[in-house]
């Protein structure tokens, strides 16, 4: 029989959701420590679509004379984040869509973003969340923006960054952790 229980929606945290850290940064390791507000940097409001997590894999089939397949070897594995920042006035929110070093200033001296084809910056991440009255925090040690869907101007819609993270193996050939605790 199911339980109910454990079937929810992902909220975000309610004192924060999404998390960038310098790699490298001590990174937690379950889902309720408080993190260092002086390493990592909250990047406000997201997008009501929240976070998506997309991990695909690519195979190479081997097939024997009469068409039996007899073999499947893994030949790639990607894991993505797609997420649209709402804050378009959040420096940090600049910084880390157009890289760490094109973006200057602050909104109240002035904000400076140079648009080019610098490789961006990658970031280690963490992501809180409730579901269901559980705490789940999935942490990326290192994912940077890989692709950047339009941004539109308009009367009748926020301006947002809608961004996807490719992260990249840690010293343990893991792209993320999640981390679930229901006190």
């Amino acid at each position: 029989m199911g339980d109910t229980s454990k079937i929810g929606a992902g909220k975000p945290n309610i004192s924060g959701a999404i998390y960038r850290a310098a790699v490298g940064a001590t990174l937690p390791t379950d889902a309720t420590t408080t993190l260092d507000t002086t390493v990592f940097t909250e990047l406000g409001y997201a997008s009501e679509d929240g976070i998506t997590n997309s991990e695909s894999t690519e195979t190479s089939e081997t097939k024997a004379w009469g068409g039996d397949t007899v073999n499947s070897s893994q030949t790639a594995f990607t894991d993505k984040f797609k997420v649209k920042f709402l804050e378009a006035l959040n420096a940090d929110v600049l910084s880390t869509v157009h890289g760490s070093d094109n973006v200057t200033g602050t909104l109240a001296t002035g904000i400076t973003v140079a648009v080019n084809s610098a490789d961006k910056t990658p970031y280690s991440w963490v992501v809180d969340m409730i579901i269901n009255g559980a705490n789940k925090r999935v942490v990326v040690p290192s994912a940077k923006v890989t692709e950047m869907s339009d941004v539109v101007y308009k009367s009748t819609e926020v301006v947002g960054y809608e961004v996807t993270l490719t992260a990249t193996p840690d010293s343990a050939g893991n792209t993320h952790y999640e981390y679930i605790y229901k006190a």
